[in-house]
């Protein structure tokens, strides 16, 4: 057979991209209604079913773990080791056994990242705190579920929550779990799905059930008097402000500043760190001081070492003799995550659509959602007494003649017509004839019946008492309060992270005093830099300078001052005048793009020493235009190193200069034409990348050469060279300039 041809994909607009099919052929196909059909569903089956919580608190991989391990009978049973749990929760997750895993040691005991964990673990889980260390494998773990999931199965036999089909409809498991407290609040949670995300923090367990209660008895109750603070496993401290417990308590968003806690050892002469942010690791922390150390930042640590171990998280610091630890405390809560803030975002699937609730928004959705739960827990617990009641009803009849009972059944010829005959006979219905049907013999006596009989009023009374119940959402409310009381006092426990309302920790900056006395800059064109004294300037010879090299600008200036060195790439280094080292004219000096870290094949072109930032920067391209940038525009707030966008990369410079005030200068092109312009007359910017103005016009294959500062004399008929109309050609040289060889830029 001859060889197939290959298919040549055509070209596609940006519409449409090629499918490859199985034939081998390329399809085109609308870019717009392949994301519709492919990745909005896998989008929205990972907010759905993966990342984002319900309103029990769990997501899905949480809610398939525990139904596994409360059917495995690991609520009340000893432990088991973890694999056979991943095993077993296989069978409703369709996930690798090691994200199951995962999973599992997230809701640890031993894992110690939530208030109130759901699994009481055995063995090493690992700590949140702790990047490096790292978990065993399930097969060396044991686990079990803890004492509070009680309460998050409660009655979930009780057709309180939807059943649905596992992923092969193989098995029956829970759309939620009907918890019989805020869990939602109580624990962190933590999920990036497509688009969107959710970070909730937690709260305390007894503070949370205290509010939801307030709440129901009092729709308008102030959250924040029994909610003052979320409150965090790991003990840290909370920098309370107001604003933004506000914000996060009324939109579900905002950011809280966490703090590490920490003990001064005076006998030791060391800083004992007990408890971090939850947003960060000690191996962070740690990394980060060593850095500072390295960088000269911080002076005051001789060493540091993470002293973890069985009694919990510990990082402990040697100071060297003399310092205070409040503030070197105050220092690092700046320069390290050792202050960190939290970002809340409360989104939570609400009947399957996300939404951003406030905590007491999300507390109410958490009430309806319970309120449902003993609603259908209440009519279950009727229908069940009715049942039997029922039943009951139909014994009570047989009462009034057992024998005859005996006889009809007796007197019966065929089994199956035993039930049509006893209904018959005593005017009751199928299901009370099967149940009178299948009495053992033996307690076919008048003892037995009235001792079954007697519950008939009691069945009653209850029955209407749960009818009552039903009608009245007052007293549904009451049960919920009550159970919120009894979860609180059985499982509550103080609160872990300290709220500061008065935070005296500020970090004050120490401005180091830099000696202010007179120096020269001398800057070269191959980019090497001087910073010499008067007096060492005095006393010296002859600049030494690279074969080739030439003084390019010589300034004299003070020490305490900006260094902005502008570069071939557009960008500008600046530094202060003091990190460079004063020298003599005998040494080369400092080569500044490697002192200052420039880019790769990068070469500073022009110095600027200024302490105020006035005057005007002018960049001259070689297309003629000229910008005129205010040198203010070049000052930061902030000690930053490098700016990029200096000037205009568009056409490429010339020359540039710096100027006091507006004067007139001089524009010499390729070809040596001459133009003399006053500077006033040019627009300023304040964009730094600003193409500027035509200034000057150029013959086919010329260009902007030179400019330069017009000095008196310069020019024996300066206004030979001025014109006042711009842009325009330059003009050449006078014979009286040329003759008087007056002209100092050529």
């Amino acid at each position: 057979m001859p060889p197939r041809k290959k298919s040549t994909p055509k070209r596609t607009s940006n519409k449409t991209h090629g499918v490859i099919n199985g034939a081998g052929d390329i399809v085109e196909q609308p870019i717009v209604s392949t994301v519709r059909e492919n990745f909005m569903p896998y989008a929205m089956s990972v907010i759905l079913s993966r990342a984002i919580p319900e309103i029990d608190g769990f997501k899905p991989s949480h809610r398939k773990l525990l139904y596994t391990m409360y059917k495995m009978g690991l609520l009340n049973g000893a432990r088991t080791k973890s694999a056979n749990i991943v095993g077993a929760t296989m069978k409703l997750n369709p996930h690798g056994d090691s994200a199951i895993y995962d999973t599992m040691v997230r809701l640890s005991r031993g894992y110690e990242a939530l208030l109130h964990p759901y699994v009481d673990s055995k063995g090493n889980f690992g700590k949140f705190y702790s990047r490096d260390m790292a978990w065993a494998a399930s097969r060396y773990t044991e686990a079990k579920l803890a004492p509070i999931c009680s309460e998050l199965f409660k009655d979930i036999d009780k057709d309180t929550v939807d059943f649905v089909d596992n992923y092969d409809n193989t098995m029956k498991e829970p759309s939620l779990l009907p918890t019989s407290f805020p869990s939602i609040l109580v624990n962190t949670n933590t999920g990036i799905a497509v688009g969107m995300a959710s970070n909730i923090c937690s709260f305390n367990l007894k503070e949370i059930c205290e509010t939801t209660a307030a709440i129901i008895r009092d729709p308008e109750h102030d959250v924040k008097s029994t909610l003052p603070a979320p409150d965090f496993i790991g003990g840290c401290q909370i920098i309370y402000d107001e604003k933004a417990i506000d914000q996060v308590y009324k939109t579900g968003k905002g950011s809280i500043k966490l703090r590490g806690r920490y003990e001064y050892d005076k006998s030791a002469n060391c800083i004992d760190v007990l408890s971090i942010p939850s947003t960060t690791t000690c191996e962070v922390i740690i990394e980060k001081i060593i850095d500072l150390v390295k960088l000269g930042k911080i002076k005051e640590i001789s060493d540091i070492r993470d002293e973890t171990g069985i009694d919990g998280l510990k990082i402990t610091i040697d100071l060297k003799r003399g310092v205070d630890p409040d503030k070197l405390m105050a220092k690092l809560y700046r320069f390290t995550t050792l202050e960190d803030s939290y970002a809340c975002n409360f989104n939570v699937l609400i009947g399957g659509v996300p939404m951003v609730l406030g905590v007491k928004a999300l507390l109410e959705e958490w009430i309806a959602f319970r309120i449902e739960c003993v609603k259908r827990r209440t009519y279950y617990d009727r229908q069940k007494k009715a049942d039997k009641l029922h039943l009951l009803k139909g014994l009570e009849k047989i009462l009034l003649d057992i024998d005859k009972a005996i006889k009809i059944v007796r007197e019966t010829e065929e089994e199956v017509e035993v039930v049509p005959n006893l209904m018959i006979g005593f005017g009751i219905d199928k299901i009370q004839a099967e149940y009178v049907a299948e009495i053992k013999l033996r307690h076919l006596n008048r003892e037995y019946i009235l001792k079954r009989t007697q519950d008939i009023t009691d069945l009653e009374n209850e029955i209407a008492e749960l009818d009552a119940i039903l009608k009245s959402k007052s007293r549904i409310k009451t049960i919920i309060v009550n159970e919120l009381k009894d979860i609180a006092q059985k499982y509550g426990q103080p609160r872990k992270s300290i709220i500061i309302y008065d935070d005296t920790e500020q970090y004050v900056e120490e401005i180091e005093e830099i000696p202010d006395y007179a120096c020269t800059f001398f800057f070269t064109k191959e980019g090497y830099f001087k910073k010499i004294t008067p007096q060492s300037l005095r006393m010296s010879g002859a600049h030494k300078l690279k074969d080739g090299d030439e003084i390019a600008q010589e300034i004299e200036f003070s020490n305490n001052c900006d260094l902005l060195f502008f570069t071939d790439k557009a960008q500008v280094y600046k530094a202060k005048a003091s990190f460079f080292a004063d020298t003599k004219t005998s040494v080369l000096g400092d080569y500044v793009p490697a002192k200052l870290g420039m880019d790769e094949g990068e070469n500073a072109v022009f110095m600027v020493a200024t302490k105020d930032y006035k005057g005007i920067l002018l960049f001259g391209f070689e297309n003629g235009k000229i910008a005129k940038v205010p040198l203010e525009s070049y000052a930061t707030k902030t000690n930053r190193k490098k700016l990029t966008g200096a000037y205009s990369d568009k056409s490429p410079l010339a020359q540039m200069i710096y100027l006091q005030e507006d004067k007139e200068i001089v524009l010499k092109d390729s070809s040596g034409k001459l133009l003399l312009v006053h500077t006033g007359a040019l627009t300023l910017k304040t964009t730094r990348s600003t193409q500027g103005v035509a200034v000057m016009k150029f013959r086919k294959g010329h260009r902007l050469f030179e400019i330069k500062e017009y000095e008196e004399g310069m020019f024996a008929n300066p206004d030979y060279y001025r014109r006042s109309t711009l842009p325009v050609l330059g003009k050449d040289v006078s014979d009286d300039d040329a003759e008087g060889a007056q002209l100092s830029l050529i």
